[in-house]
């Protein structure tokens, strides 16, 4: 019965992890197609660029619709592939803003990029 139990605490193991990876790249992709039409964003992409994440992007879910059964080591390199086309632009959509705010995602009530870094605002509840 413990043999068993191991047995099956290995198979469970090696699922969790497929299951993470492929929601992480879901994830992934359908965050980056909503950033991607955030208007503040949008108009500071250049077309081309807008255009190869958006390609990168379908292909990467269409790969996702294709593969449901793939092995988690195959969603991490989808991940990894998207990840260096979208990655690069965005940085250096950000780098010729100049580190003005583009709203990438940053809570409005987050820490502001010239504050005293004393970490994330904690709010208390009564």
């Amino acid at each position: 019965m413990v043999q068993e139990a191991e047995k099956y605490k290995a198979e469970d193991e090696e699922h969790k992890k497929k299951v993470e990876a492929k929601n992480a790249l879901e994830n992934y992709a359908y965050n980056m197609r909503n950033t991607i039409k955030d208007e503040k964003i949008a108009s500071k992409l250049p077309p081309a660029d807008k255009k190869k994440i958006e390609d990168a992007i379908d292909s990467a879910i269409q790969w996702l619709d294709g593969n449901q059964l793939a092995e988690a080591d195959e969603f991490e390199d989808k991940m990894k592939e998207l990840e260096s086309i979208c990655n690069p632009i965005i940085a250096k959509m950000y780098q010729d803003a100049g580190g003005a705010d583009v709203g990438g995602g940053m809570d409005e009530d987050g820490p502001s990029a010239g504050g005293s870094g004393a970490g994330p605002k904690i709010e208390e509840v009564d």
